[in-house]
């Protein structure tokens, strides 16, 4: 297997027979750390943001990373030195944005039921924005605002009833869906919104999805947009800002998405069209920035045949990679070594007692007991979705920067798993 078959990023590749992220050989990680093992390239993260960062020259625009994709602090900071803000989903993820050392104002807040500790705690930090996502929604926030004596800024999160083709599970912009505001009743929310006491209107936001691999979901969603700017704006409600939420796709296996400059040059040809183009445009990018920068190391523990399949047997489980079990979803299996012996057709699968948990099937591997093999693209959804079931440990994390190496979260044991729990007397 040749550097160009690995899918999503030069910057993990084979050199010879052995797989390296970036400057440094993955074996020798697994050495030092232990497996199942999750290890990121900073610069791979760095160039996806970049692609964006072109895309953008020359307009009034601002990333924010949706840290709901990976939410580690090192790569926050990653993220947060690079000019960054956040979107976030709870409480827990502004605390964790603002130990990353990012300010109040680089954070937009998202999600369909922030409670009014989490509003309160938003306001005191001076958050960005609130996307909000229902007129019930409306009402909490103008109260717990006034009761701060402040205006809360506001962007209703407008679902356009756009299909984004992707997976059921990762659409968010159609009228089944549990998030934003309908189309139909969004005019109505920004005249109540105007009306409220303790809210500002400064925005329009939208996302359609996750996983998005095609162009013209996004302009059909802008197009609707668009139209609900002219509508609102004629109401006397100023928009200062049109936030394009997310969801561009990644190469997973042989998806081809168009990358993030070529898709906003379209957008951005659009959105001067019809003379939008001056606007503060924000985006909140996640899966696209981390999810290609992302491999997890597992351990083959067995092989085991069987008369409908053979198994391989590895370390790492649907706790440490739940996409799998949770969407059928795809992740690239290599050998961290290359081997001339002839492959076998195995599922792969981990430790944990369910029939779900499945890593790979059908895979085409040339392994023995003791080997290393490693799961792709697993940088997004992966270690922020990951659990202890099983009273397994979450795996440590190492973000690899060129030649060096550096350690950003620890491998769990059981001791931090039960030091909250308390025994009867």
């Amino acid at each position: 297997m040749s550097a160009a078959a690995l899918p999503g990023t030069p910057f993990v590749h084979y050199r010879g027979e052995e797989l390296f992220v970036e400057e440094v050989r993955l074996a020798d990680l697994a050495r030092a750390h232990g497996t199942p093992l999750f290890v990121y390239s900073r610069a791979a993260m760095l160039s996806a943001l970049a692609a964006y960062q072109r895309g953008f020259a020359g307009r009034k625009a601002r990333i924010f990373y949706a840290l709901k994709a990976n939410s580690s602090l090192a790569i926050l900071q990653v993220f947060a030195r690079a000019g960054c803000g956040f979107d976030i989903v709870s409480g827990g993820e502004l605390e964790r944005v603002l130990a990353a050392g990012a300010k109040g104002s680089d954070i937009i807040f998202s999600g369909v039921g922030k409670t009014r500790r989490e509003m309160q705690r938003a306001l005191e930090a001076g958050i960005h924005c609130f996307n909000v996502e229902s007129e019930a929604e409306l009402e909490v926030l103008s109260e717990v605002a006034a009761g701060l004596g402040q205006k809360a800024p506001v962007s209703l999160r407008v679902n356009p009833d756009v299909n984004p083709l992707t997976h059921p599970y990762i659409s968010t912009g159609l009228k089944g869906n549990k998030f934003g505001i309908a189309h139909k009743d969004a005019l109505r929310a920004y005249r109540r919104a105007a009306a409220l006491p303790g809210l500002r209107v400064v925005g329009i936001d939208c996302h359609i999805g996750s996983q998005i691999t095609q162009v013209s979901p996004y302009l059909d969603a802008l197009e609707r947009v668009l139209d609900l700017v002219a509508a609102i704006e004629a109401e006397g409600i100023p928009i200062s800002h049109i936030d394009f939420g997310g969801g561009l796709g990644i190469v997973y296996n042989s998806e081809s998405p168009p990358a993030a400059d070529v898709l906003w040059q379209r957008l951005l040809a659009r959105l001067d069209a019809r003379g939008y183009g001056d606007r503060q445009l924000m985006i909140e990018p996640g899966r696209s920035l981390v999810g290609n920068a992302g491999v997890c190391v597992a351990e083959v523990l067995y092989l085991k045949p069987g008369e409908q399949k053979n198994f391989c047997i590895i370390d790492a489980a649907m706790n440490d990679l739940p996409r799998p079990a949770m969407y059928e979803a795809f992740h690239q299996i290599v050998p961290l070594k290359q081997s001339a012996t002839k492959p076998v057709t195995y599922d792969v699968v981990g430790p944990v007692c369910e029939s779900g948990d499945w890593i790979g099937r059908d895979r085409k591997l040339a392994v023995q007991p003791g080997e290393l093999l490693a799961v792709l693209s697993a940088g997004a959804y992966c270690m922020s979705m990951a659990s202890n079931y099983n009273t397994r440990g979450r795996p440590a994390e190492v973000l690899v920067d060129g030649a060096q190496a550096h350690v950003i979260r620890e491998r769990e044991d059981v001791a931090d798993q039960v030091r909250k729990e308390k025994l009867l007397p």
